[in-house]
Order: C-alpha cells, then structure tokens, then sequence
C-alpha cells in the first residue's frame, strides 16, 4: 500500500514505539491520528508530525469508539492501523509480599491484549466498507507483539501472556480478513529504548543492552517504525509475527 494520503491511527502514541511509529506514517505522507491516555503527550507527538491528537484509553469499548469516531471526522477512515499502547508492571505469581492479586494480570491483559483487539476490531469495520486499492487492499493492521511472548522472564506471566494473545491472534484475523483485503501482522520487538526500559537503572539497560548478540545495543523506536513502514507497504506480508530483536533470546531473569 502506498502511503501518500491515507488516513492513520496509531495507540500509545505519546511517547516510544507509537511515536516513532507515527513519525514515519506521516513522513511517509499518511494522515495520522494519535491516540493516547496521555492527552499532552499525545498533543506533542501529534504536534511535530502534524497530525490530530485523540485522548484513547484502549480497554474501554467507549473510549475507544469516541476516538475512531473522531478520527475518522477529520482524516477519513483509517486504512492504516498501528497498536503500540501496552503496559508491563513485573509481578512474581506469589512474591514476598505474598500473591499476586488478580487484578494485576487482569488489568495488563485488558490494556494489551484486549485494547489491541478493542483498536484493531474498530478499524477493520471502518475499512470494510472502503473501495479496495489497485492492489486489492482495504486496509492494514499491524500490532505489538513482544519476544516475552516465547520466551517470558520471571515476574512476567501477564506480560507474557498478553503478548502472547497478541501474537496468536494474528494468523486467524489475517484468514478472516483476507477476503476483504485486509492484513494482519504483528511485531514482536526485544529490548527497545522506550520510556518503561528507560526509566529501569543505567546498570540495568547496560546489562539488557549488551545481551542483544548484535547489534549490542537496544533497539531505536525508528528500527521499529521502519519494520511498520515496510509491513504496510508490502503486500504480500500478511498473517505473520516479525520478531525485531538482534537475535535476542531472553534468559529466565
């Protein structure tokens, strides 16, 4: 799909792979729509992209609907979908302080798992009733799987699981999808310079950096922008989980 004047949405926005995300859609040409909880972050983003910034909580069917719909009023509907919004708050099943409460790992399966799933259903019923392109496409979705989900850390079962959701949803929404000419994919990115890793200890994203075989660093937001710019313009990615890691392979702590 070519980029040039297709309306966007992109969730999480404000701030890491979202941003970069949008950044590279509207440097592309497309129209981005930028959704985020955090209304002035996204108000930053969508200000240096010159796109439209749309307060979002993904996990509520209203919000989330509102947030289409004014996409939508003022850049059309969206034939490009980008799902960046997540949350990951490390938690043992049973931890010193004693068991994991229940609403820990419902609250990160509502955000990631059920939020993507929430952006994703929406944009697909705008663009069903789009006219396809010359190469047969409606629309695309692409979503943020993790590498937590094949190989989770200790403290990550609802990260993980999440994650996980994201990715096996993939291929059954792509064969549901595909007769009306829209794909599915999904990226599942390692360790990336993102507000939740920055905000962790300089010894610790130096000890996560130098795990990564090579390039040993952590991966730059726009390495992640550049896999989306490049799974919307080929046509012929569909149904498939993209790992961006450096060859990572995550050890159990």
């Amino acid at each position: 799909m070519k980029l040039d004047g297709q309306a966007a949405v992109v969730s999480g926005a404000a701030s890491g792979l979202g941003a970069a995300s949008a950044k590279a859609l509207a440097e592309a040409g497309a129209k981005v729509a930028v959704f985020d909880m955090n209304l002035e972050g996204a108000a930053e983003t969508a200000a240096a992209i010159g796109g439209v910034a749309i307060q979002c909580d993904v996990s509520d069917a209203d919000s989330a609907e509102a947030a289409m719909r004014d996409a939508r009023d003022v850049h059309g509907p969206a034939r490009i979908a980008v799902c960046c919004a997540g949350i990951a708050p490390p938690a043992k099943i049973v931890g010193r302080n004693g068991v994991q409460p229940l609403d820990t790992f419902a609250k990160t399966i509502q955000v990631n798992l059920l939020g993507t799933f929430n952006v994703m259903r929406l944009a697909v019923a705008d663009m069903m009733d789009l006219e396809p392109l010359d190469t047969g496409e409606r629309g695309v979705i692409v979503n943020t799987a993790s590498v937590a989900a094949y190989e989770g850390q200790i403290g990550q079962c609802a990260y993980a699981a999440s994650k996980g959701g994201v990715a096996a949803m993939t291929l059954p929404a792509a064969r549901e999808l595909a007769r009306s000419g829209i794909r599915v994919l999904a990226i599942a990115p390692g360790t990336f310079e993102t507000p939740m890793l920055l905000g962790l200890p300089d010894e610790v994203q130096e000890s996560l950096a130098a795990s990564v075989p090579f390039p040993s660093r952590l991966g730059d937001p726009a390495e992640f922008a550049s896999l989306v710019l490049h799974m919307v313009g080929n046509v012929m990615m569909n149904g498939e989980v993209v790992r961006l890691d450096g060859a990572l392979r995550m050890p159990p702590i």
